[in-house]
């Protein structure tokens, strides 16, 4: 293991096709504004080092990045690498995780629009994001205790579970297969347009016109607050614990639901059941 200490590298591809190497209390800033500092590289670790160039690690195998920070100018900072970990750190430039597999994330600041496009296997864990187009089309997500604020987020996803986290942000989970949220709270407009397979378990759900033009829909004790227009032509069975303002042409299946200020049915076939009052001794609409 080769170990780099308190160095600073602005020349285009200063550590080219390195590897076994350890970077400490370095920074990749200059005049030179070089690009790819690392690129086709492997097992590369990084400690306490600011990164202020594009592209520093494309098609790299085995990297851990530890407290460190890349700026708003580290434009597409990861992109075709895989066996990645990345704790403490600050990513803040745009599109900085694309094409990646097998991705740990801890205790990270992610202020990055398009972020996590194309991801497979990641793990994302006390950490804040704020992002457009948030991990869209990844697949294999296992998140736990995420703060995330954007729009449109997790879209065409597929196999993921989401764990006591909070979610504000538009038009989540559009097209999404086989997705699992628990625990969680879901502020947003039009919640899992279009998705199959998305199961809700008690979690608080917010906001207008959500979890419409579903297939396989369930939620388990969730919550719903200043929510209208639910459910409009999806396959649903749900149980909510909380008055909602208004049902709108189930397809199919049953809805709990202790009471609705108006349900809607203009479709001649929207079949879904809605059963309102105690769990015990509903009364159907």
């Amino acid at each position: 293991m080769i170990i780099i200490e308190q160095k600073t590298f602005d020349q285009e591809r200063a550590l080219y096709g390195s590897h076994q190497i350890t970077l400490r209390n370095c920074a990749f800033d200059g005049p030179a504004d070089g690009e790819s500092a690392c690129k086709e590289s492997s097992d590369v670790t990084a400690q306490n080092c600011f990164f202020n160039l594009r592209y520093p690690f494309w098609h790299d195998r085995g990297l851990r990045i530890q407290d460190s920070e890349m700026t708003e100018k580290c434009r597409a900072a990861l992109w075709y690498s895989d066996h990645i970990e990345i704790t403490g750190t600050k990513l803040h430039g745009i599109k900085a995780l694309r094409e990646c597999s097998d991705v740990v994330i801890r205790g990270c600041d992610i202020q990055s629009p398009e972020f996590g496009w194309s991801v497979k296997n990641i793990r994302m864990e006390h950490s804040a994001a704020s992002s457009e187009y948030f991990m869209m089309r990844s697949e294999n997500l296992e998140f736990e205790q995420v703060d995330f604020k954007g729009k449109y987020s997790f879209q065409y996803i597929k196999n993921a579970v989401f764990d006591h986290c909070t979610f504000d942000t538009k038009d989540a989970f559009w097209h999404g297969e086989n997705v699992t949220v628990r625990n969680s709270v879901i502020k947003g407009e039009y919640l899992g347009w279009y998705s199959q397979g998305l199961t809700l378990e008690n979690c608080r759900i917010i906001g207008t016109q959500p979890l419409c033009y579903c297939k396989d829909l369930k939620l388990k004790n969730c919550e719903m607050v200043d929510t209208d227009l639910c459910f409009e032509k999806s396959e649903v069975d749900a149980r909510i614990t909380t008055p909602v303002i208004s049902i709108k042409n189930p397809k199919s299946g049953t809805i709990y639901v202790p009471s609705v200020g108006e349900i809607i049915r203009d479709e001649a076939d929207a079949e879904g059941r809605i059963l309102i009052g105690g769990s015990e001794d509903p009364t159907e609409e």
